[in-house]
């Protein structure tokens, strides 16, 4: 027997045994369908029937049950054959009940269930509305509409409903579960619909009280415990989302409860915890996709890689066409440097899925780090063709995609000193307005601004200001990019210009702090960074300013004190690269604790592969290791990177010059005397060009005692 004809055979069921006798001799369908003696129906769509013309002044149960009995047979009829008509018989029959027994509550609540199961909702809700006013506490009835409410949420139908003009269908959900639950307290599946409808509406309290409820029904119920935990989590207090699933004994919790508390373990920023609680949801529901996916990554987080590049494996080989484990795989063997063996295995991915953004942006990103320049563009120039409209609209997200790629591309054009095919790729960003705008504008500036073009900087800075005039980090921007020119007054003027004593002044205090610093005003340097600190909360904020404190100490020769600051911020973040890198290269530039060093300045490479600046820290550790090769390798990576820093080019003149071949170490230090004219006074120590100045005279006499003694150069190559 059908589910539908269940339900209706459960509700005739107590009416059946008084009238077995009459329900005996129910002709055919077919004859049925012609009996002449019926009352007239109503019409279709009304609520109930006409009332018979003969006196109903007591009800006629039996003609009641009796067309209520040809109802079910005419439902079943429906459900076997699939014929529209004999719902509509079977309608009829409910109508010609409700003419002998108008009063009954089982026959409203019946054709009100039909209408609903049939499609018909507003037939139902009108029909389960006219037996409340008769039954205002008829639990069934109120169900029904809570069902029609619900099912009009899930078709994202928020619409005003004819018997209720005032109210939306979630009001109309919200008060028919609220009496629900007033009516059936113990129902631990109607708290948890009502709290799930005061969580839609934005009312936290309220929903946290209805799972609260059903908690103290059912304590350990799987749905409780995650809906509730839910609540804590949308209202930002994780710590609590925790404690409702740790609550549970972990021999009770299921798989689901597991993998939620990993994953809050995870916004907490608990790698270790959420490790294990991962772990135990992978026992409870082995080969579970999603789960192995959320525990590798904890792994990665934690940087467990060889435990992570496992668990990847072992679901690559469970899904041999999954590209997703492959790309993981990928980041993995690229943060462990194998950087061949990542390109083969994301190459691997796109084959699998050719149209997939992440497997693209990897490919072009590690051909970026193997220097391999040109496939790289080629690369993100398809990926920005991939994510291109002809009619320039976007999607939130598809814009965010384009402008990944944009910036990526113009990222490679910019490392190879291609300033003009930077400019036009960042310009395309601004072209789609918003954030991409702002950003390609920044992108610009530093474009400009790395290749020595000071005054082109401040140009599209000035731009990028009077597209944005409220954007104060565009402003900021501006006053760094005039100090830089030249023009201190006017840089620090503006700057200064932003301050209000409101809590938007920190970012001024840290850019002005940075400019003091960097123009050596180091009371005045102390001074921004001290009024930045009581307004500095963030955790990001907070390790920024420990490391504009650590440089500032740094460049005043207090290395215990720059060290202090630099490792408060590592106890904060201790994967900062930006910090990691300063620090480790403060050491090695003193030749201090150079094994230290080293770890430092190659864990900030790791995460950030293609940064020159660090891939020259890297090599001066090497160098002053006495590792000439490797120190080689780095350095020679970072001048193609940054071909006009002119530190880079001192330190790789320093290790041609100690491993004998002193016409590259000549050439070198003639390229960082060239970008040292260009380079604006405040990046650079008294001293710096002198020494490098006189290095280069030291080379050309060597250089000219060798081709005394043997009349040609007689240097390695």
């Amino acid at each position: 027997m059908s589910r539908l004809n269940m339900m209706n055979r459960n509700r005739l069921s107590l009416l059946w045994m008084p009238l077995a006798t009459a329900l005996l001799v129910v002709p055919p369908i077919s004859a049925v369908a012609q009996t002449p003696e019926k009352p007239p129906v109503a019409d279709s769509g009304s609520a109930a029937a006409t009332p018979a013309t003969t006196d109903t002044t007591q009800p006629n149960r039996a003609q009641a049950y009796y067309h209520a009995a040809l109802a079910a047979l005419y439902e079943e009829q429906a459900v076997n054959t699939g014929k529209p008509e004999f719902v509509q018989h079977a309608i009829d029959e409910y109508k010609y009940a409700l003419n002998a027994d108008p009063g009954s509550a089982e026959l409203h609540g019946g054709l009100a269930d039909l209408y609903f199961r049939t499609g018909r909702a507003r037939e139902a809700e009108a029909t389960a509305r006219e037996l409340l006013k008769s039954h205002p506490e008829d639990v069934a009835a109120h169900k029904l509409l809570g069902r029609i409410y619900l099912r009009q949420l899930g078709e994202q139908q928020n619409s005003v409903s004819s018997a209720s003009p005032s109210g939306n269908t979630l009001d109309q959900a919200i008060t028919e579960f609220e009496k629900i639950v007033s009516l059936l307290p113990k129902s631990v599946e109607d708290h948890m619909v009502l709290g799930q409808l005061y969580t839609v509406k934005h009312q936290a309290a309220k929903a946290e009280a209805q799972f609260k409820l059903a908690q103290d029904i059912e304590p350990e119920s799987e749905e409780v415990v995650l809906n509730l935990a839910r609540v804590y989590a949308e209202s930002s207090d994780l710590d609590h989302a925790a404690k409702v699933i740790e609550a549970v004994p972990e021999a009770d919790r299921t798989g689901r409860m597991e993998f939620t508390l990993g994953a809050t373990y995870d916004q907490l920023k608990r790698p270790k915890d959420a490790i294990a609680a991962y772990k135990r949801a992978a026992d409870l529901q082995p080969g579970d996709v999603p789960t192995m996916n959320a525990l590798g990554q904890a792994l990665l987080n934690d940087g467990q890689l060889e435990a992570a590049l496992k668990n990847y494996k072992s679901l690559s080989q469970a899904d041999p066409d999954d590209a997703g484990a492959l790309i993981h795989i990928a980041e993995i063997q690229r943060r462990m440097s194998k950087y061949e063996d990542a390109l083969t295995t994301i190459r691997k991915a796109r084959k699998k899925d050719p149209e997939n953004l992440e497997a693209g942006y990897n490919e072009g990103l590690l051909l970026d780090v193997l220097g391999h320049y040109d496939e790289a563009a080629s690369t993100y120039d398809k990926m920005v063709d991939q994510t291109s409209h002809a009619n320039g609209a976007y999607t939130s997200e598809e814009k965010n995609n384009r402008g990944i790629f944009l910036e990526r591309l113009g990222a490679v054009y910019h490392e190879q000193n291609k300033v003009d095919e930077a400019i036009a790729t960042y310009q395309k960003m601004i072209e789609m307005g918003g954030d991409a705008a702002t950003r390609g504008y920044q992108l610009e500036v530093d474009t400009y601004n790395d290749a020595r073009m000071f005054e082109k900087a401040v140009e599209i800075s000035r731009k990028a200001v009077a597209a944005n005039a409220d954007d104060r980090e565009l402003k900021l921007m501006l006053a760094g990019e005039l100090v830089d020119e030249g023009k201190t007054d006017d840089g620090l003027n503006m700057a200064k210009s932003l301050l209000d004593n409101s809590d938007k002044d920190r970012p001024v205090h840290f850019a002005l702090g940075n400019m003091y610093t960097r123009l050596r005003r180091w009371k005045e340097a102390d001074d921004a960074l001290s009024k930045a600190t009581p307004m500095t909360a963030k955790k990001e904020d907070k390790i920024y300013l420990l490391f504009l404190k650590g440089a500032l100490a740094d460049r005043q020769k207090h290395t215990d004190q720059a060290e202090a600051f630099f490792r408060q911020a590592l106890e904060i973040d201790p994967n900062n690269a930006m910090t990691l890198n300063y620090m480790g290269y403060m050491f090695a530039d003193k030749g201090l604790r150079l094994p230290e060093a080293l770890k430092l300045v190659r864990k900030a490479v790791e995460q950030e592969p293609m940064n020159g600046a660090y891939l020259d820290s890297l090599g001066w550790v090497y160098f002053k290791m006495g590792e000439f090769e490797m120190s080689e390798e780095n350095l020679r990576q970072a001048a193609e990177r940054d071909q006009t820093d002119p530190t880079v080019h001192d330190h790789l003149g320093d290790l041609y010059e100690k491993t004998g071949r002193i016409r590259l170490a000549a050439a070198q230090w003639e390229l960082s005397l060239t970008e040292f004219q260009k380079t604006p006074a405040t990046d650079m120590e008294p001293g710096d060009v002198a020494k490098v100045q006189h290095k280069l005279e030291g080379a050309h006499v060597k250089l000219a005692k060798q081709e005394n003694a043997s009349g040609a150069p007689t240097s390695k190559p």
